[in-house]
């Protein structure tokens, strides 16, 4: 079934053993542009998982390029740290590359000593608040010989291959784009004058390196911002790079600014798979097709139906390292899936902080957090099934202990069943589903309908007890929130009840946000229905939008702080507020809730006092642990560790995280 992703490929003279790519992603391990153990360790991984190719990045020509950031080659003197991690990727059968990379005005001046970020001309940049500096002839000139030379230095180090950066709306998509490109030299005006920038490097590059030597480059398939490139625009650029020396073109989305998702979960699987294909038409070079490709299924299917040559795994490499063993040995229930969160990722990055994994925690972690083999195996009692109990016992019995899980209700991961219910959430359900199959490859079992108290904790008699008893809905201290006719947000996705008419959601928080996105959306035509009015023209397209945002319910959100979802990670923040917005989802910040009833909401805002009627009102307003019987256990002298919500109500991660940790201190 994955065949097509395994097969052998070429670029330039240098074969390479499958058509997966892990690609350039920002991991800032360091903040001196040097290369640590810890991004040995990261990379080392991610070659010992089966990826074909697997590229460090990005890594800086020059320091107004991208300060301390990233890591370096902006010197002789980096080359020996560097060749010490190609030689640690190609001792595990991967080709090594490296992605070398000028941010331009996306460079933050906190990264440079608070010096101006550089670009084709002085045009504002949403993406960093800031105007850049626009570039003279001669540092021109200077940084495509800095590309140059990083790239002769890569080679030098022993790298198979050199990837010039040319998306996301860095330096070079920046002299492509007539919205940032307003000069009037050589380098600006006509669309061949703006390419002029690129096809210089990628020529200075190619000749420095010499023929034999393959050098790619990652390109947007779509700015999709709004003035610049489009998909049309992008096959001439893409023949350009081709005829300039290329010997593959790694195609991705747009830019960090773009107001189109690029990676969460709104994107579909394989969702930009066609911006690589319009790319591979008019090209004879591989292509390499990127975001949101998660499952060998959608990756094989791009391959085997000619969409692109080769897959980039980023995210889900950094979830999974092993993804490309598990698939090809025919063990792809056993990949541990990306949900694309974005928490630990891209939401750390833009925060100027190092990457890890919500839902893996070694990912960033692989030398600090070995799972070693116990040397005195105990039984240990799992109280609760949500994901920090079954991370916390899988990671148990990985360590040679004997398990056994307990959870009072009837199936696992409550909690995230529910996260997963609102729209785009479902990838939320795929960790159900893998950690069902490594309960049952590691052979522990869960005893659901099971309540745990003193008494069964006596009765089981465990060497240990892992506590991982969640968290419940809290009731805040607003007259008529304890009426029955007031609904938690839980009950409301747990029994996915069909409100309709005026709902009032209290708290606008991530949870009362989501939760109003699913009811505002309830009733909406599903997506086959949508395709067949437009395929059939039998409605307008202003009619087929109309009917995808305007459902039964009319929703109201009531946030007391003056700023909502501040607990939604900022790079997938936005997509969800955008969502609300052309839902007719109205928010109310700055907004004090004094009463509630089932069918009113009294409120105070901007120093008036106003009252509402509402068909519906739906608590969402934090939850508080559930740790009653970690108070009896500590009286019992049993080992006991807590994890997940019941020692503090979190996110994925905590919750992930804290079941591994807990499992590590048992020793």
């Amino acid at each position: 079934m994955f065949a097509p992703l395994f097969e052998p490929i070429t670029i330039n003279r240098l074969e390479l053993k499958n058509r997966i790519a892990y690609p350039g992603l920002a991991l800032l391990y360091s903040y001196d542009g040097r290369v640590n153990t810890r991004y040995e360790n990261f990379y080392l991984e991610r070659a010992r998982g089966g990826a074909a190719l697997v590229t460090v990045g990005p890594v800086g020509v020059d320091f107004l390029g991208s300060g301390l950031a990233a890591l370096s080659l902006a010197s002789d003197e980096r080359i020996p740290e560097l060749a010490r991690l190609a030689e640690t990727i190609k001792a595990q059968g991967a080709r090594a590359w490296v992605q070398l990379h000028h941010g331009g005005a996306y460079v933050f001046p906190l990264f440079i000593d608070g010096q101006l970020p550089v670009a084709p001309s002085a045009v504002f940049s949403r993406f960093t608040g800031v105007t850049p500096r626009e570039l003279s002839l001669e540092e021109i000139d200077g940084i495509q010989e800095a590309f140059a030379r990083a790239a002769s230095r890569a080679k030098a180090a022993g790298f198979d291959g050199v990837e010039i950066l040319g998306s996301a709306g860095y330096l070079i998509t920046q002299f492509l784009s007539p919205l940032k490109n307003r000069r009037e030299d050589a380098y600006g005006g006509s669309a061949e004058n703006r390419r002029r920038f690129a096809l210089e490097l990628i020529g200075r590059v190619r000749t420095r390196v010499g023929p034999d030597f393959p050098l790619t480059i990652r390109m947007a398939g779509d700015d999709f911002v709004p003035g610049s490139n489009t998909h049309t625009e992008m096959p001439a650029i893409a023949r350009a790079y081709e005829r300039a020396g290329v010997d593959a073109i790694n195609v991705t989305g747009g830019w960090h600014e773009s107001r189109v998702p690029q990676l969460p979960p709104e994107l579909p699987r394989g969702g930009y798979a066609y911006l690589a294909l319009n790319v591979k038409r008019h090209v004879g070079v591989p292509v390499l097709a990127s975001n949101r490709i998660p499952d060998p299924l959608t990756a094989a299917r791009i391959v085997r139906e000619g969409w692109a040559d080769m897959v980039n795994l980023g995210r889900v490499l950094i979830a999974d390292p092993e993804w490309p063993r598990k698939a090809h040995a025919g063990r792809a229930d056993q990949i541990r899936p990306c949900v694309a969160c974005s928490q630990g990722c891209m939401d750390q990055i833009f925060s100027g902080k190092p990457l890890f994994c919500a839902v893996n925690p070694q990912a960033g972690y692989e030398g600090e957090r070995p799972i070693p083999r116990t040397a005195t195996p105990r039984r240990v009692m799992v109280v609760g099934a949500g994901v920090a109990g079954l991370e916390a016992a899988l990671t148990a019995a990985r360590a040679g202990h004997r398990v056994e899980g307990y959870e009072k209700g009837g199936s696992l991961g409550v909690q995230v069943r529910l996260a997963g219910v609102p729209p785009h959430k479902q990838e939320l359900f795929e960790l159900l589903r893998y950690y069902r199959t490594m309960l049952a490859e590691q052979g522990i079992p869960v005893h659901l309908n099971t309540a745990v108290d003193i008494v069964r904790v006596r009765e089981v008699s465990p060497d240990a007890v892992i506590l991982a008893t969640g968290a419940l809905p809290t009731l805040p201290p607003i007259a008529g929130a304890h009426d029955p006719g007031v609904l938690s947000a839980w009950k409301v996705l747990e029994d996915g009840l069909p409100l309709s008419g005026t709902v009032a959601v209290i708290g606008g928080g991530a949870v009362g946000l989501e939760t109003a996105l699913y009811l505002a959306s309830r009733g909406t035509p599903p997506p086959e229905v949508l395709h067949f009015l437009l395929a059939n023209q039998a409605a307008s397209v202003e009619r087929v939008r109309e009917l995808m945002f305007t459902g039964p319910a009319r929703v109201s959100v009531f946030e007391m702080l003056p700023r909502a979802g501040s607990d939604v990670g900022k790079s997938t923040r936005w997509v969800l507020l955008e969502n609300l917005r052309r839902f007719g989802v109205e928010i109310l910040t700055g907004t004090q809730v004094q009463e509630l009833s089932p069918g009113r909401v009294v409120y105070a805002r901007g120093g008036e006092v106003t009252s509402a009627a509402f068909d519906h009102v739906v608590l969402a307003t934090g939850a508080s642990p559930v740790d009653a019987l970690a108070q009896e256990l500590a009286e019992t002298g049993i080992p006991l560790v807590v994890a997940g919500d019941c020692a503090g109500p979190g996110r994925l991660e905590d919750a992930i995280h804290g079941g591994f940790l807990a499992s590590l201190s048992l020793g």
